[in-house]
Protein backbone atom coordinates (compact mmCIF):
# COMPACT_ATOMS: atom_id res chain seq x y z
CA UNK A 1 0.00 0.00 0.00
CA UNK A 2 1.08 3.53 -0.76
CA UNK A 3 -0.17 6.46 1.25
CA UNK A 4 -0.02 9.87 -0.42
CA UNK A 5 -0.33 13.23 1.30
CA UNK A 6 -0.51 16.47 -0.66
CA UNK A 7 0.42 19.88 0.68
CA UNK A 8 1.26 23.35 -0.56
CA UNK A 9 -2.12 24.53 -1.70
CA UNK A 10 -3.56 27.88 -0.72
CA UNK A 11 -5.02 31.16 -1.84
CA UNK A 12 -3.01 33.09 -4.41
CA UNK A 13 -3.66 36.01 -6.71
CA UNK A 14 -3.80 35.55 -10.45
CA UNK A 15 -0.29 35.50 -11.87
CA UNK A 16 1.15 34.01 -8.73
CA UNK A 17 2.83 30.67 -8.13
CA UNK A 18 2.50 27.67 -5.88
CA UNK A 19 4.51 24.51 -5.41
CA UNK A 20 2.49 21.48 -4.45
CA UNK A 21 4.11 18.50 -2.79
CA UNK A 22 3.02 14.89 -2.57
CA UNK A 23 4.77 12.86 0.10
CA UNK A 24 4.52 9.10 -0.01
CA UNK A 25 4.83 6.49 2.68
CA UNK A 26 4.43 2.75 2.83
CA UNK A 27 6.41 2.03 -0.33
CA UNK A 28 9.25 3.68 -2.16
CA UNK A 29 8.02 5.67 -5.15
CA UNK A 30 10.84 4.49 -7.36
CA UNK A 31 8.62 1.96 -9.10
CA UNK A 32 5.59 4.20 -9.47
CA UNK A 33 4.40 6.48 -12.21
CA UNK A 34 3.09 9.59 -10.52
CA UNK A 35 0.35 11.87 -11.68
CA UNK A 36 -1.38 15.08 -10.67
CA UNK A 37 -5.08 15.63 -11.27
CA UNK A 38 -7.45 18.39 -10.28
CA UNK A 39 -11.17 18.73 -9.68
CA UNK A 40 -13.08 21.98 -9.73
CA UNK A 41 -16.54 22.28 -8.17
CA UNK A 42 -19.15 20.63 -10.35
CA UNK A 43 -16.59 19.22 -12.74
CA UNK A 44 -14.94 15.87 -13.26
CA UNK A 45 -11.45 15.17 -12.06
CA UNK A 46 -9.03 15.99 -14.85
CA UNK A 47 -5.45 15.17 -15.71
CA UNK A 48 -2.81 17.82 -15.06
CA UNK A 49 0.60 16.17 -15.38
CA UNK A 50 2.46 12.94 -14.90
CA UNK A 51 6.06 11.79 -14.54
CA UNK A 52 7.80 8.52 -15.27
CA UNK A 53 9.53 6.29 -12.76
CA UNK A 54 12.91 7.92 -13.16
CA UNK A 55 11.62 11.40 -13.85
CA UNK A 56 12.93 11.71 -17.37
CA UNK A 57 9.54 11.66 -19.11
CA UNK A 58 6.78 14.14 -18.33
CA UNK A 59 3.41 14.93 -19.85
CA UNK A 60 1.13 17.90 -19.28
CA UNK A 61 -2.42 18.84 -20.00
CA UNK A 62 -2.68 21.59 -22.58
CA UNK A 63 -4.31 23.82 -19.98
CA UNK A 64 -1.14 23.95 -17.86
CA UNK A 65 1.58 23.29 -20.42
CA UNK A 66 4.28 25.95 -20.23
CA UNK A 67 3.06 27.12 -16.82
CA UNK A 68 3.74 24.06 -14.73
CA UNK A 69 6.53 21.62 -13.96
CA UNK A 70 6.22 18.17 -12.45
CA UNK A 71 9.27 16.71 -10.77
CA UNK A 72 10.17 14.00 -8.32
CA UNK A 73 12.77 13.31 -5.67
CA UNK A 74 12.79 9.57 -5.18
CA UNK A 75 15.27 9.87 -2.32
CA UNK A 76 12.68 11.94 -0.46
CA UNK A 77 9.77 9.87 -1.76
CA UNK A 78 8.14 13.09 -2.89
CA UNK A 79 6.64 14.44 -6.09
CA UNK A 80 6.17 18.12 -6.82
CA UNK A 81 4.00 20.25 -9.05
CA UNK A 82 5.17 23.80 -9.63
CA UNK A 83 2.34 26.02 -10.84
CA UNK A 84 3.18 29.42 -12.32
CA UNK A 85 1.17 32.23 -13.87
CA UNK A 86 -1.88 30.94 -12.09
CA UNK A 87 -5.31 31.80 -13.42
CA UNK A 88 -8.71 31.77 -11.71
CA UNK A 89 -9.63 28.75 -13.82
CA UNK A 90 -6.84 26.81 -12.09
CA UNK A 91 -8.92 26.87 -8.91
CA UNK A 92 -9.53 23.27 -7.87
CA UNK A 93 -8.60 20.55 -5.45
CA UNK A 94 -5.34 19.04 -6.64
CA UNK A 95 -4.69 15.34 -6.15
CA UNK A 96 -1.60 13.25 -6.62
CA UNK A 97 -1.87 9.64 -7.69
CA UNK A 98 0.38 6.63 -8.18
CA UNK A 99 0.44 3.47 -10.22
CA UNK A 100 3.03 0.74 -10.74
CA UNK A 101 1.22 -0.69 -13.77
CA UNK A 102 2.77 0.17 -17.14
CA UNK A 103 0.04 1.63 -19.33
CA UNK A 104 -0.30 3.67 -22.49
CA UNK A 105 0.21 7.41 -22.66
CA UNK A 106 -3.50 7.89 -23.30
CA UNK A 107 -4.65 5.69 -20.44
CA UNK A 108 -2.29 7.42 -18.00
CA UNK A 109 -4.29 10.62 -18.54
CA UNK A 110 -7.30 8.96 -16.96
CA UNK A 111 -8.15 8.48 -13.30
CA UNK A 112 -8.69 4.76 -13.78
CA UNK A 113 -5.00 4.25 -14.51
CA UNK A 114 -4.02 5.07 -10.94
CA UNK A 115 -4.39 2.87 -7.90
CA UNK A 116 -3.44 5.21 -5.05
CA UNK A 117 -4.69 8.71 -4.35
CA UNK A 118 -4.05 11.42 -1.83
CA UNK A 119 -6.74 13.42 -0.07
CA UNK A 120 -6.12 16.54 -2.14
CA UNK A 121 -4.99 20.09 -1.50
CA UNK A 122 -7.09 23.15 -2.34
CA UNK A 123 -5.74 25.75 -4.75
CA UNK A 124 -7.73 28.96 -5.03
CA UNK A 125 -6.72 31.67 -7.47
CA UNK A 126 -8.34 35.07 -7.05
CA UNK A 127 -8.73 37.50 -9.93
Amino acid sequence: QVQLVESGGGLVQAGGSLRLSCAASGRTLTNYIMGWFRQAPGKEREFVARISWGGSITYYADSVKGRSTISRDNAKNTVYLQLNSLKPEDTAVYYCAATDRPQSVIVLRTTTAYDYWGQGTQVTVSS
